[in-house]
C-alpha cells in the first residue's frame, strides 16, 4: 500500500533565508533590505544613494545569495524535529524555487543539518511540478506545504485533492504576504511548528483511515 506524502517548500518553511539574505545585502553590497511590504525588490534600497533597486538587480543579488551564502541558512524553529516526525509516516520531498543545477547543493545542505531527503527543483508556479510528483509517488494522500500563496492556488488548480498548509516561519515578511488560506485556496495558514505538525499529522491520519 502507497504512503502518504509530504510535499514542503524550503525557504521560510524549513530554513531561514530573508533574514539571511538581509545581512548577505547589507555586509557586501551596502544595500538595506526592510521588509514591510509584499513587493520583495521594493523592499531593497541603496545605501549610497538611497535609491530602490531596479529588479534585475535585485534578482542578480538573488542568485548570487544562492550561489555563494546557502550555507548560512539556519532552520526554521522546529522544522527539522517536524520533519522527521512526519518522515515516520509519510513520504517527505522537498519542492523549491531554484534552478535546476542548484538542486544538487540545496541536497548537500540539508544532508549537512542531518536531514536526508529528495529535493526537486522548479520555476514559476509550483502546480505543474506537484502534479507530476504525485504522479511518479501515487501517495493514498498528499500534502503541500509553502509560504506563497500563488503556488496554492496554482496547487489546487492542478492537485485539487492534495491538502494545502499556507506556512511562512519568517516573522519579518509573514504580516505582509497574502493569505492562500483568506483567498480560499489553502486548508489552513500557521506559521509556526509547534501548531503545524499536529495539524499535519492529524490530517495525514484523518485522509489515509
Amino acid at each position: 500500500m502507497s504512503r502518504p506524502l509530504v510535499v514542503s517548500d524550503c525557504d521560510e518553511v524549513l530554513l531561514h533565508m530573508v533574514r539571511h539574505f538581509r545581512d548577505f545585502v547589507a555586509e557586501q553590497h551596502s544595500v538595506e533590505f526592510q521588509m514591510d511590504n509584499a513587493n520583495f525588490y521594493r523592499s531593497m534600497r541603496s545605501r549610497t544613494t538611497g535609491e530602490l533597486l531596479e529588479e534585475a538587480e535585485m534578482w542578480r543579488l538573488l542568485n548570487l545569495f544562492f550561489d555563494t551564502e546557502m550555507d548560512r541558512q539556519e532552520p526554521i524553529s522546529g522544522a527539522l524535529e517536524a520533519i522527521g516526525e512526519l518522515a515516520e509516516v509519510a513520504d517527505v520531498v522537498v519542492l523549491t524555487n531554484l534552478m535546476d543545477h542548484r538542486a544538487e547543493h540545496r541536497t548537500a545542505q540539508f544532508a549537512k543539518l542531518g536531514v536526508d531527503v529528495r529535493v526537486f527543483t522548479n520555476q514559476g508556479p509550483k502546480g505543474p511540478a506537484l502534479e507530476a510528483i504525485v504522479a511518479e509517488y501515487r501517495p493514498s494522500t498528499s500534502v503541500f506545504i509553502d509560504d506563497i500563496a500563488n503556488h496554492h492556488l496554482s496547487a489546487l488548480e492542478r492537485v485539487p485533492g492534495t491538502t494545502r498548509l499556507h506556512f511562512c516561519g519568517e516573522p519579518m515578511i509573514a504580516p505582509h504576504i497574502e493569505c492562500a488560506h483568506l483567498a480560499g485556496h489553502a486548508h489552513a495558514r500557521i506559521d509556526n511548528w509547534t501548531e503545524a505538525l499536529p495539524w499535519l499529522l492529524g490530517r495525514l491520519q484523518e485522509e489515509s483511515a
